[in-house]
């Protein structure tokens, strides 16, 4: 588990009245066959935020962007999206989304303009703004210098700064943003997150599903863990993490004889004699670690060193959805029929 210092709360916490909402969902439902992908799903996402939908294979990720995006209907419940019903008004709800699938949906005989100029012929924009719309996303994505080569010579990062371009050459309201980083390298999926990050500051609404869990954790102001077709938590990352049990305070000391006498106030520390080190469980708040270093020094013993631990999304997700490592670091989508 990582080891970091205390972080700030991310909006979206605390009680009130809640914010207007981009995209509501209430008792959604969807079934294949007798297989249930999901099973009465609630969400209220606020207006200029993100909110990331985390889950391991199958979980209903894919099929929840689907239904809200007007791709497949629901079989039960209702969903609203930028204020328009989705099974009522689907029009209303294509004219205020873009959506970004797991793969760019490029051309790869046209050029990087003449792909965004394509996207403008389609969404029905004058000639004139289709142009200038073009040359403003070009220039916001870095693919200015590149615009007259085809798509097919771009490389992943390239190709997917592009895709997303086109989803924004209608100005969308709500993004909908499908595995947005699938297969890019770490520098690439950087950019990516702050290309995200500007798109909020804004005002878009940004809903993401990944299957890094890090990028939930940098991105999201609220996140929902989806596990058997139901939403099994949802809050800040903070608020998540601090649901699962784990947390604790590395005391390290020099001096084997202060290492016993800490043992000796902290009688319940896991020892670590090895490295002179105690594990003292708690919650690592500041109250807590303040109590902690008070009780050290009332028994006249001083530490080398500490760190507070906390548990991170990683194990959110396998405390939550009882699923296997294996799909706990890189939980893919489950496979559209």
């Amino acid at each position: 588990m990582p080891s970091s210092v205390m972080p700030m709360p991310r909006q979206g916490g605390g009680g009130g009245p809640r914010p207007p909402a981009a995209v509501t969902v209430t008792g959604l439902r969807k079934s294949y066959g007798d297989k249930t992908v999901l099973d009465g799903i609630d969400l209220h996402i606020p207006a200029g935020t993100v909110f990331a939908l985390l889950g391991p294979n199958g979980a209903g990720k894919t099929t929840t962007v689907h239904i809200l995006s007007t791709l497949v209907a629901a079989d039960g419940g209702r969903a609203s999206v930028a204020g328009h019903d989705v099974d009522t008004a689907p029009d209303g709800v294509r004219a205020a989304i873009g959506v970004t699938g797991q793969f760019a949906a490029l051309d790869n005989l046209l050029t990087a303009e003449e792909n965004l100029l394509l996207m403008a012929d389609l969404l029905r924009l004058g000639k004139r703004e289709g142009r200038s719309r073009t040359r403003e996303l070009l220039e916001r994505f870095e693919i200015a210098d590149v615009a007259g080569q085809r798509a097919a010579t771009f490389s992943g990062g390239m190709r997917r700064r592009l895709d997303l371009a086109m989803t924004l050459v209608g100005r969308p309201e709500v993004i909908f943003l499908d595995e947005p980083t699938t297969g890019l390298d770490p520098r690439s999926r950087r950019t990516m997150w702050e290309t995200v990050r500007s798109l909020v500051a804004g005002g878009t609404t940004v809903f993401l599903t990944t299957q890094y869990l890090e990028e939930a954790d940098q991105l999201a102001d609220r996140i929902a863990v989806l596990d058997g077709g139901r939403i099994v938590a949802e809050g800040t990352a903070e608020e998540l993490k601090a649901r699962i049990p784990g947390a604790h305070v590395r005391l390290r000391f020099d001096d084997p004889a202060a290492y016993e006498r800490a043992a000796e106030v902290f009688a319940g520390a896991a020892r670590d004699d090895e490295n002179l080190a105690l594990r003292v469980a708690g919650d690592g708040g500041l109250d807590a670690l303040r109590a902690l270093l008070a009780r050290l020094d009332t028994a006249g013993v001083r530490a080398t060193g500490f760190s507070v631990h906390t548990p991170d999304l990683d194990d959110v997700f396998l405390a939550l959805t009882g699923r296997g490592a294996d799909t706990a670091l890189h939980p893919a989508e489950e496979n559209q029929r």
